[in-house]
């Protein structure tokens, strides 16, 4: 795995950190995790900068939002206690095809 794709998948964990930030800093009432969450926001958003330097957009943006929300909502089933019925994890794991997919059938960079 090259350096872009790295930051790639860094950003994308990032975004669920920050996603879970949302959550905690409870609409940003609470200082410290809303400080945490803007940090972490800030390096995802770098983190895919840097990434988008080599990788095309498309690719690259694809990947990091299918990374943060299946991410996401995979931690919210197992952390928070999220409803696991078939169909959203059917749905899940279409979206983890679809960032696997884009990774192995992109043009190599």
């Amino acid at each position: 795995m090259n350096t872009a794709w790295f930051y790639l998948v860094l950003a994308g964990i990032c975004e669920i950190g920050w996603a879970f930030g949302l959550k905690y800093s409870e609409g940003f009432t609470k200082p410290v995790a809303s400080v945490v969450t803007v940090v972490v926001m800030i390096l995802s958003f770098v983190l895919l900068a840097q990434a988008m330097k080599t990788l095309p957009l498309g690719t690259a943006y694809a990947i990091w939002t299918g990374i943060g929300a299946a991410g996401t909502a995979i931690l919210g089933i197992f952390i928070l206690g999220e409803p696991k019925d078939l169909m959203r994890i059917l749905c899940l794991l279409m979206i983890v095809a679809g960032v696997v997919g884009l990774k192995f059938f992109s043009e190599s960079q």
